[in-house]
């Protein structure tokens, strides 16, 4: 399952309160295109809360993705502000030589 996979990737404990964030707005948006078109949005927002509430203490992201699913389900209904990380080069073609 996706949402056990999801949960998973954001225990990591030690974050910055930044990084937290990323990778929770990140989470959310992966959950979120993973539910099915006929799901029930409040019914799987509720069910993904219930999975992830055990490690909310121990994990920054988690929260932050918990927040969300809470945020996301409040009436009346309103956008939400999903932060993405900044794009980061990572080397390309020039990192890559230098590897070898």
């Amino acid at each position: 399952m996706l949402l056990d996979h999801t949960i998973l990737q954001l225990r990591t404990p030690g974050l910055s309160p930044e990084r937290a964030r990323e990778l929770g707005h990140l989470g959310y948006l992966q959950w979120l295109g993973s539910l099915p078109g006929f799901a029930s949005y409040p019914a799987e927002a509720m069910r993904a809360y219930t999975r992830a509430a055990p490690y909310l203490r121990q994990a920054p992201a988690l929260a932050v993705f918990c927040g969300l699913l809470v945020e996301s389900t409040r009436t009346p209904l309103r956008p939400l502000t999903l932060i993405l990380p900044p794009k980061q080069r990572r080397g390309g073609a020039k990192g890559r030589r230098t590897v070898m």
